[in-house]
């Protein structure tokens, strides 16, 4: 992927000047470069190479250099005009459903694509960033209702021919990764999309086509919303992709310019955030656009090998009931794509150490089941469970709303485990089973991790996202800032002032200029900038 690169030319004249004479000035001056010049273009090409450049290079005063141009101006006016719609959601409805073990337990949204529009059962991962469906099939997994226990239709498969809205990718796009292996900048673009499972993999053609959503507030009527995005023509699927999970396709969530929430934020559709919930019965919803509620807490995003390629937070420890434990600090991944939690060797062991210290009874094991911490319910029902947290900087808590899974027998509870297991990798992934009973908010413009307790109530029949607008930390109201004892408040600090005493700096500088007494002086420095986005 090409990288855009803003070289700005800075340059700063010192005046000296009398309100009626100007004792010193300077001039500068210094070219200007358009962003589609020979120099601009000599330059790319040096530094990037090639020839894929120079046949995707806008030639001066032609429809592509027109509407390079025009793009460009649209972008802008919707960076500064903001978001267009509150929250979008997909247009058969905000819900998702998870189908436990019949679908890899992963949760699941209806969404529309193409014209005439086609409906797919697409898996929610913010694991991964590319939505690709199965399309003109070489191997993909039955869709077919009655291969399934949990389907009252059949699903889907996508053909690009078969929608007026459709177009290829090129391989000179610059969201095409393999473009530097096609044979010809023309053709369409291919895609390999890997994923954590062993040999589990999506593979075939980029192609553009249209997202159907909608968007309501209030007492509104539902208005629909047809969005472009990128959608992976998936042709061939491998590993988990033909044992179940995920069938109909999958929707990435994830940080990358591919994914369709770069898409609406890019268009101006919805801010770059989005949110989901998902409920103890299954049920969920998500929310393209949605900025949480003031209440929510939030910790920032970390990035991974100097990256911000995924959701990684910092947790500086853990606690189970009252006991924080020392030593489990650790970075993870937040993934809906990922069904139970895995923690850091050394985390697991401290963590577990401590639950199965405070349950006090004894460990048994069921077969089949991953998780090592597993008991037996007594005859009295289940076992009082000790709360588990996550704590975050600035004393940010998470408590985790169920850590355990229930294993029943003939329809009867018989046991449960602690549904966390040891990570294979140097950093901990948080699954669905912890982030269940919250609206968890990505903030991807900011790059947060917000959260709030919900019952994952349908935010389309509101009068809007509960105090959205309002800052994280609010400065105090007068009566906030009101100390005890009968003192006056202080005033809230305003934003931009700064003392009107002159720095030690600033007065050491003048000393050192000698300039005569008897001028009245008043000391400018101005900055001209010359930027060229390259």
């Amino acid at each position: 992927m090409e990288t855009r690169i803003l070289i700005c030319l800075v340059i700063s004249t010192l005046v000296l000047t009398d309100f009626s004479e100007v004792v010193f000035a300077a001039t500068f001056t210094s070219k200007l470069i358009h962003r589609f010049s020979d120099e601009v273009k000599e330059f790319r090409v040096s530094k990037n190479g090639g020839d894929k450049l120079l046949s995707s290079w806008p030639k001066r005063k032609s429809l592509d250099y027109y509407q390079l141009l025009v793009g460009n101006d649209y972008q802008r006016q919707n960076m500064k005009l903001g978001a267009e719609y509150q929250f979008l959601f997909p247009s058969q409805g905000s819900k998702t459903i998870s189908f436990g073990d019949d679908f890899g337990w992963l949760h699941y949204t209806w969404i529309d694509i193409g014209t005439p529009n086609v409906s797919f059962l697409v898996a929610l991962d913010a694991g991964s960033d590319l939505l690709w469906v199965p399309c003109d099939c070489i191997e993909c997994a039955p869709l077919t209702a009655t291969h399934y226990n949990s389907l009252d239709r059949d699903l889907s498969e996508y053909s690009p021919s078969e929608s007026s809205t459709s177009k290829h990718v090129s391989c000179s796009n610059e969201l095409c990764q393999l473009g530097s292996n096609c044979k010809n900048p023309k053709q369409p673009c291919p895609y390999i999309a890997n994923y954590y499972s062993d040999n589990t993999s999506s593979s075939g053609l980029l192609v553009e086509d249209t997202l159907h959503l909608a968007s309501s507030s209030g007492h509104a009527s539902k208005s629909l919303v047809q969005a472009p995005v990128i959608i992976g023509c998936g042709r061939k699927q491998s590993g988990v992709f033909l044992d179940g999970v995920a069938p109909d396709g999958l929707m990435g969530l994830g940080l990358g310019d591919i994914s369709i929430l770069s898409s609406l934020a890019k268009a101006g559709l919805a801010l770059n955030s989005f949110s989901m919930c998902f409920n103890d019965d299954d049920s969920g919803r998500i929310f393209f656009g949605d900025k949480g509620a003031a209440s929510q807490k939030s910790t920032s995003f970390l990035p991974l090998d100097g990256k911000f390629d995924a959701y990684m937070v910092g947790v500086e420890g853990c606690c189970i009931g009252s006991s924080c434990l020392e030593q489990t600090e650790f970075q993870a991944q937040v993934d809906s794509g990922t069904s139970f939690t895995f923690l850091p060797k050394k985390v697991y062991g401290e963590v577990v150490a401590e639950f199965d210290k405070k349950i006090n009874i004894k460990r048994s094991s069921y077969d089949g089941y991953p998780w090592e911490y597993c008991y037996k319910t007594s005859s009295e029902g289940l076992h009082k469970i000790p709360n588990l947290s996550l704590m975050f900087p600035h004393n940010n808590s998470f408590e985790v709303h169920n850590p355990v899974i229930l294993i029943y027998v003939n329809e009867e509870v018989t046991g449960f485990c602690l549904a966390i297991q040891p990570s294979a990798i140097n950093y901990g992934i948080i699954g669905q089973n912890f982030i269940t009973g919250y609206r968890m908010v990505f903030d991807r413009e900011k790059l947060k991790l917000r959260w709030s307790r919900s019952s994952c109530q349908d935010l389309s029949n509101e009068e809007g996202t509960p105090d959205q607008d309002k800052t994280e930390n609010p400065l105090p109201t007068n009566e906030q800032q009101s100390t005890g004892g009968g003192k006056h408040a202080v005033a809230p600090a305003v934003a931009g002032k700064t003392t009107s005493n002159p720095s030690t700096a600033s007065r050491q500088f003048m000393n050192k200029l000698q300039l005569p007494a008897q001028l009245s002086l008043l000391l400018l420095v101005t900055s001209l900038t010359f930027c060229i986005l390259i």
